[in-house]
Parts: structure tokens; C-alpha cells; sequence
């Protein structure tokens, strides 16, 4: 199987998830589960139903997370400099807008747009990759073609 690279913050945030899902998740809905069956005929109880479905899907989160955990390959981001590579925090300005934004490039698994952190496999990561302060890079994106440029870089 193929490594999954990973921030260390990130790796740190998925192990949490998954201690949250073992430690507190799976034995609440364990409770709702026997509470629910206490309830009679489980054909027509909503409680039990909602609760089983709940289940499948803590289960299925814990077996995701256990598989990306296993193939993390944490990058220590502190020690990289240069150019934009994989863990850089990058600020850039719109071109068109003058609108500033800041991204961490990160991996698949962590990444989370809304909290400035882009997917290495997104059009944008593809195009910052290898850029220095002060390129242009033209991006085609859902909205058409934007152009940004780069106004720093570093690591954490």
C-alpha cells in the first residue's frame, strides 16, 4: 500500500478523532443501542434504527482512520525551507481581487479548505509546488482562471 504523507499536527489530529471515536463514541451509542432495544419491537423502533446507523458509521470512521494511520508517513515540516514543497504555509494574493489568503499544502487525509489547509492533489497545491516568492501562478478553477501570487512561504 502507498504512504499517505501527513503533517505531523495532522497525523496528531486524526489520532485524537480516533481515540474520541473508541473512548467516547463507540460506548455512548452502545448505551443508546441497549437503551433503544429495552424500548420493545425493534421493527418499529426509530430509536434503535437511528442508533444502529450512528454505529456504522463510528465503525466505519475507526476502520478509515486505523487504515490512514497505519500508511501515515509524517513529514516534519519544521525542517523544510525553500520553495513550496509539501508542508509549506503559503501566502498569497488574488490578482484579480487583491483578496490575501494563507494555505498550508498538506495531505489528502487532513486537508480541510475552510481551515486553509489544501489538498496537495488540488489544482492550486499542483501549481504552487516548486514556486518561489513573488511567482504568478495561473490557476483554472469550478469559477474559470485565477491568477495568484506568491507573497511568502515558510514552515512550522
Amino acid at each position: 500500500m502507498d504512504k499517505i504523507p501527513m503533517t505531523r499536527g495532522g497525523f496528531a489530529a486524526l489520532e485524537r478523532e480516533l481515540g474520541d471515536l473508541k473512548s467516547k463514541e463507540r460506548p455512548a451509542i452502545i448505551r443508546q443501542i441497549a437503551e433503544a432495544r429495552e424500548h420493545g419491537d425493534l421493527s418499529e423502533n426509530a430509536e434503535y434504527h437511528a442508533a444502529r446507523e450512528k454505529q456504522g458509521f463510528i465503525e466505519g470512521r475507526i476502520k478509515e482512520l486505523e487504515s490512514i494511520l497505519s500508511r501515515a508517513e509524517q513529514i516534519d515540516t519544521a525542517k523544510l525551507s525553500g520553495s513550496v514543497k509539501f508542508g509549506a504555509i503559503v501566502n498569497l494574493v488574488d490578482e484579480d481581487t487583491d483578496e490575501e489568503r494563507t494555505y498550508q499544502i498538506v495531505g489528502e487525509a487532513e486537508a480541510d479548505i475552510e481551515r486553509g489547509l489544501l489538498n496537495i492533489r488540488s489544482p492550486l497545491a499542483r501549481a504552487l509546488i516548486g514556486k518561489d516568492v513573488g511567482d504568478s501562478v495561473e490557476v483554472t478553477t469550478p469559477g474559470g482562471q485565477r491568477s495568484y501570487e506568491i507573497l511568502a512561504i515558510r514552515y512550522e
